[in-house]
């Protein structure tokens, strides 16, 4: 503060200082700002014990309720022990004296459709927490000479022009620790299942710089799907970003969702993060995922469609800090964004509030740095960092197959590959309907096991030949024998790649179904009856190779001895038990 532009004091009480009481804050002031200081004094009945004093933009607030507020901050930074905290505050009240440091105080311009404009706050930073005096919290959003733009995190109705707002000095975080496992919180981290509180030991910046280059390693184990197509096809490491995008009701939430369900027993947190979406869809996959026994390993952080667009906007960075907490403590973590589109929707909502130039289809023009700040943060630390790794699913809603819109596009561009679900594919029956040309991982082969690498081969490759295919032939009617057998082998192909929601495989169920269908031991066996083929076949191989498929899971290795064994078994399944007179007459 430079002593000529503040040299006026304004107090406010609900009655007058004495003299003696006048002249000792005249001496303060004349002390702390190394000039004489002029003070006048305004009524405010609303404070019926102790004052305020304003010098500019900075208050000192000698307050009953600005004291209580000192206090419970205070008690906010006692570390959250549950064996010592009751010495703890007994320590703290015993000890606690009243901060008479002066805080920044502005004044409400204008409110209104979850934005207030703020004025006063010089040295407010972007990103910082204000509280205003209703007792609902904002976040510094916008700085202009003019003033401040605040988004709000609850309902602005109270706030009126004029109304106070103080700083914090702290960014906007969220409370972590291990007691999130198993709940549904807000984007602010408070919990909305029922089950009580959470006790934190920590708190997070929701928005935090993404580890260097040199405290990542490569990517390089895998984050099993349990879908045969993406762990055979496009596989996922830990601390890889793979974008599942496509139309809407095209099965994006089911494939993250059995993706969630695969980690059990695999010591992986999982963490879902839904954005704009109804009240009930999170209700019922918070559902599905307590029938499976999958929650005890899960954090749902929901910011749903009748929340506010601050709260969308909050949620996937929310989420984020507390993926963050585990992975820094040597933990794998795989979340789930769902969906982004709608998270670009909300922010562009709050940037048109804010008065923002809108850029290609209204978005403002930093809505890919918002998106690349979020998902750059996923990594693979490095061993001095402990060696944890968040893998990060984004969703995508695309309109009409349009993957050259400006968020696909600009969120293609961030990930490490993307998982394109296909319409056409979905409603013919093809689940995961997975289109193989345009889905790609650009991590690859070093995402997988060697067992999975080896039985997987060409299984692409002969997927696109067959698709390729069916185009040229879709027309004709006069075919030869080989052209047809072709067609029925990627029709066997696909018809194998079909697999039901909730019942993600494991590693030695798909190398079984990849060697036996890429050695055309099923060539035979009509489209119609893949389904029970496989299910016979992989019930046969559980009996009679059990040693091979734990080893598989295991090792995660697959010798040639071992492909073979597998092809010898897969074909006295087929000849003795499938293919047999008795069972085609049965059949």
């Amino acid at each position: 503060m430079s002593n000529q532009s503040e040299s006026k004091a304004v107090l406010r009480s609900s009655t007058p200082p004495s003299e003696e009481n006048r002249r000792r804050l005249l001496a303060f002031l004349e002390k702390k700002y190394g000039a004489p200081v002029t003070m006048e004094w305004e009524r405010d009945d609303k404070l019926v014990d102790g004052f305020l004093l304003q010098v500019g933009s900075e208050i000192y607030d000698w307050s009953v309720e600005g004291r209580l507020r000192q206090f419970k901050e205070r008690l906010e930074q006692l570390p959250a022990s549950r064996g010592e905290i009751i010495p703890l505050i007994r320590e703290t009240v015993q000890n606690w004296t009243p901060d008479v440091a002066p805080e920044e105080m502005g004044r409400v311009v204008t409110v209104g459709d979850e934005i207030a404009t703020v004025s006063g706050l010089e040295h407010a930073a972007y990103g910082e927490i204000l509280v205003f005096s209703s007792g609902i919290k904002g976040m510094v959003q916008d700085l202009k000479p003019e003033g401040l733009g605040c988004i709000l995190f609850g309902d602005g109705d109270e706030l009126t022009e004029g109304s106070i707002v103080r700083r914090t000095g702290k960014t906007a975080g969220i409370p972590v620790s291990d007691g999130y496992l198993g709940r549904v919180v807000d984007a602010l981290g408070s919990p909305i299942d029922g089950k009580g509180e959470i006790l934190a030991t920590e708190y997070r910046p929701i928005e935090m710089a993404a580890p260097g280059i040199v405290d990542r390693q490569p990517v390089n184990r895998p984050l099993e799907t349990g879908i045969l197509s993406i762990d055979a096809m496009f596989p996922i490491g830990r601390g890889q970003r793979e974008l599942i995008i496509g139309d809407r009701q095209t099965g994006k939430t089911a494939i993250a969702l059995d993706t969630i369900l695969n980690q059990k027993g695999k010591d992986v947190v999982c963490i879902y993060v839904a954005i704009g979406q109804k009240a009930s869809s999170v209700a019922q996959l918070t559902q599905t995922l307590e029938k499976h026994e999958a929650m005890d390993y899960c954090i749902i952080v929901s910011a749903c469609a009748s929340d506010s667009a601050t709260l969308q906007y909050v949620a996937p960075y929310a989420g984020c800090a507390l993926a963050e907490y585990f992975m820094y403590r040597g933990r794998d973590v795989l979340i789930v964004y769902d969906d982004l589109s709608k998270h670009a929707i909300a922010y562009r909502a709050l940037s048109l509030l804010l008065e923002r130039s809108p850029g290609r289809e209204a978005y403002p023009g930093d809505v890919f740095y918002l998106h690349s700040r979020l998902l750059e943060r996923s990594a693979h630390l490095s061993d001095e960092k402990g060696g944890g790794s968040m893998t990060a699913l984004p969703i995508v809603e695309t309109q009409a197959g349009d993957v050259s819109a400006y968020i696909p596009t600009n969120i293609i561009s961030i990930t490490d590959g993307q998982i394109f679900l296909e319409s056409d594919l979905f409603f013919s029956g093809q689940r995961p309907a997975v289109n193989v040309g345009l889905s790609v991982s650009r991590v690859g082969g070093d995402a997988q096991t060697r067992a999975m690498k080896t039985a997987a081969g060409v299984l692409r490759l002969d997927l696109a030949q067959y698709r390729e295919m069916e185009v040229f032939t879709q027309f004709s009617s006069d075919l030869d024998e080989l052209t047809r057998k072709q067609l029925a082998y990627g029709q066997g192909l696909m018809r194998l790649l079909r697999q039901p929601q909730y019942h993600p495989m494991s590693p030695h169920e798909q190398v079984f179904l990849l060697v036996a269908a890429l050695h055309h031991v099923m060539q035979e066996v009509p489209a119609r009856e893949i389904e029970r083929f496989r299910r016979e076949y992989l019930a046969y191989m559980e009996r009679t190779r059990g040693d091979l498929a734990h080893r598989i899971d295991e090792t995660g290795q697959l010798a040639p001895s071992d492909t073979q064994a597998i092809l010898d078994a897969a074909q006295d399944f087929y000849t003795k038990q499938w293919a047999k007179p008795s069972g085609a007459e049965a059949r």
